[in-house]
């Protein structure tokens, strides 16, 4: 018995000596990346922010997910990386003082850094994410600067100055997801990429040339700014100067009778159409006499009318609506869009919509009614409406602001504000509150809404979401709703070819990632049914990423109080695009959880919202898909 008992207390004081032993080690490596960033801090200027970096140096980093010291990225209590941005440093990235940590990311966007790329930081092997935008860096690249970086995902060095050819040695990384080297002054013709998923953005420099044909999938925003850069998707190169003459003068032949043949088959399609809109930014009318004439459109005077459904706006005529002058808004899947400003100098959309011919006019007028009784604040209120067999008229209110899609995706003017966090934290919440006011006030449609996105969603003059192209499922041809509408992308509809009161949600959590990240989902969706139909590649691009400030639109890096509030949104986002449809949040829940969210958050915030996004994107993805949980590995 008493041999026993020395035993249980041999075994257990060796535990304990173990248990003190891994603690020790655990600080002892600490206190050595502490003495390391200390002699990195040495290579900055004005790095006085980096106050709580001094000597007695801490005994650990990390406490948890929160960092003892100003800029650290930690994870499950161990240090993983720095994020120093928007600090106000210069100086040089001394890599040398850098190779004793497990650094997995590097961040200094938005400083005063300047000089020569730091060409020695391929000797940081660990790296998977290297941030270096929104500063100062000149010069070329040498072509070996990211040789051996096997594990790097990421390379963002947009807004610098670097000049020469792109480095070859990109080529070379197995695990590059993204790209980012806009608005330099990079030159030369592109390398040919053939990294898989690869997203670029080689926007706004000196490139010349084709495009590689494994870039060519992309938009054509990733390649803007570049004068002479050709062939898809921008506009093809142009052929080969030294073309015999005889050929050519043989094509412009052709062409000229090839371009007759086309105007003299306009010109008869348009006399045998007496009703037709001119697609011009200066007309947007009837043919008076051929309409008058046409027993096409003797129907009756009810018939011919717009049907209003709003006893408190204007009164117009058809006739009066389509002799107005007009502006083409744009042309899509469903039809065209014109603005059309009437007599009383008001405003107008009128959306043109042709497939809408299989459904009845009595079915249509009562879908019509309906959304006329709809009113809430962030809705865009139906106006009017006209009915024809072959095609159907919807007004509404003109929105002077555009688009959410316009703000997020086009380029903007100099003086055009940019979508901050608090802002788009509003727009979310009206898009929320808009689409709660449609599931209860529509309780037995399928899909209340069934088409949102970021181009249906337009802003007032006070950034205030109005949402439109709603409850229009009903009427839609079926098979042109399947091919186009967002609603039927979604993975319930590609996979088993169904729709439910959820499949709704899962188009808002497409627009809150959009929202956040600043990516166009289009850019990922192929029209038709099948596995590449949906959305999902472009969800799983986004989850796939290192769960820190770097997945966030740069155009949010000033919300430095409002990380912990965005990384909940974030959350919120992944959990109503979930695949199994049982598991996904309702809208309830979603609206409720989107609500809740601030502006502004405390300090801890930020720490325990992006434990909560790891462990939700554990338990979605695998292991060497999170940056953040293969970094144990």
């Amino acid at each position: 018995m008493i041999m026993a008992t020395s035993t249980q207390s041999a075994w257990l004081l060796m535990i304990i000596c173990l248990l003190s032993a891994c603690v020790v080690s655990a600080s002892s490596d600490d206190t050595a990346y502490a003495k390391s960033l200390l002699k990195f801090k040495q290579s900055l200027i004005n790095a006085t922010v980096l106050h709580d970096w001094k000597e007695p140096v801490v005994d650990k980093l990390c406490s948890w997910n929160k960092p003892n010291w100003t800029g650290c990225l930690c994870l499950n209590g161990s240090f993983i990386g720095l994020r120093l941005e928007s600090m106000g440093l210069a100086g040089k990235i001394d890599v040398d003082s850098l190779l004793d940590l497990p650094l997995f990311s590097l961040s200094v966007m938005h400083n005063n850094f300047s000089g020569p790329f730091p060409s020695d930081i391929n000797k940081l092997g660990k790296l998977r994410s290297l941030y270096l935008a929104n500063n100062g860096f000149s010069g070329e690249i040498p072509d070996a600067a990211f040789s051996g970086m096997k594990a790097i995902k990421k390379v963002v060095l947009g807004n610098n100055k670097l000049t020469g050819k792109i480095p070859v040695s990109l080529l070379e990384l197995p695990r590059l997801v993204d790209l980012q080297l806009q608005d330099n002054q990079f030159g030369g013709r592109i390398p040919n990429f053939q990294q898989k998923s690869l997203r670029v953005n080689f926007s706004y420099n000196k490139l010349e040339g084709a495009i590689p044909a494994a870039l060519s999938h992309l938009n054509a925003s990733s390649f803007l700014g570049n004068t002479n850069l050709c062939g898809k998707p921008l506009d093809p190169c142009k052929p080969n100067k030294s073309v015999p003459k005889i050929a050519f003068v043989v094509a412009v032949v052709v062409g000229v009778v090839l371009a007759a043949c086309i105007i003299l088959h306009l010109l008869c399609r348009r006399r045998a159409r007496p009703l037709q809109y001119e697609k011009s930014v200066d007309s947007f009318r009837m043919d008076g006499p051929a309409y008058k004439k046409s027993k096409k459109y003797k129907e009756s005077e009810h018939g011919r009318k717009l049907y209003f459904v709003r006893n408190e706006r204007e009164r117009f005529e058809l006739e009066e609506l389509l002799a107005a002058s007009a502006e083409v808004l744009g042309s899509g899947s469903f039809g065209s869009s014109y603005k059309a400003v009437v007599l009383s100098g008001e405003a107008y959309v009128v959306r043109r919509f042709r497939q809408m011919n299989n459904v009845g006019k009595q079915e249509f007028y009562e879908q019509m009614r309906r959304l006329g009784r709809l009113s809430h604040p962030n809705l865009l209120p139906l106006v009017a409406f006209y009915y024809r067999k072959e095609e159907k008229l919807l007004i509404t209110q003109y929105v002077e602001n555009g688009s959410l899609a316009n703000k997020l995706h086009a380029r903007r003017s100099p003086n055009e504000p940019v979508l901050d966090w608090p802002t788009r934290l509003r727009i979310i919440k009206g898009v929320a509150r808009g689409l709660a006011y449609l599931y209860k006030e529509l309780p037995t449609v399928t899909l209340p809404h069934g088409h949102l996105k970021s181009s249906n969603i337009l802003l007032d003059t006070k950034y205030e979401p109005l949402l439109s192209d709603y409850g229009l499922v009903p009427v839609m041809n079926k098979d042109h709703a399947q091919q186009f509408m967002v609603a039927y992308k979604s993975p319930e509809s590609t996979q088993k070819d169904r729709v439910t009161r959820k499949t709704d949600v899962w188009s808002l959590g497409i627009l809150i990632l959009e929202l956040l990240t600043g990516r166009f989902p289009a850019n990922y969706l192929k029209q038709g049914k099948g596995p590449s139909a949906d959305l999902a590649t472009w969800v799983n691009s986004v989850v796939k990423e290192e769960w820190t400030g770097e997945v966030f639109d740069k155009d949010m890096n000033s919300a430095r109080h409002g990380e912990g509030q965005m990384l909940r949104l974030l959350k919120i986002g992944m959990c109503c695009c979930e695949w199994n449809v049982d598991m996904r949040w309702d809208l309830r829940e979603a609206v409720e959880r989107i609500l809740e969210l601030k502006e502004r958050d405390d300090d801890d915030d930020y720490y325990s919202c992006a434990s909560e996004v790891d462990v939700y994107s554990s338990r979605a993805m695998t292991d060497d898909d999170l940056s953040f949980s293969s970094l144990r590995s």
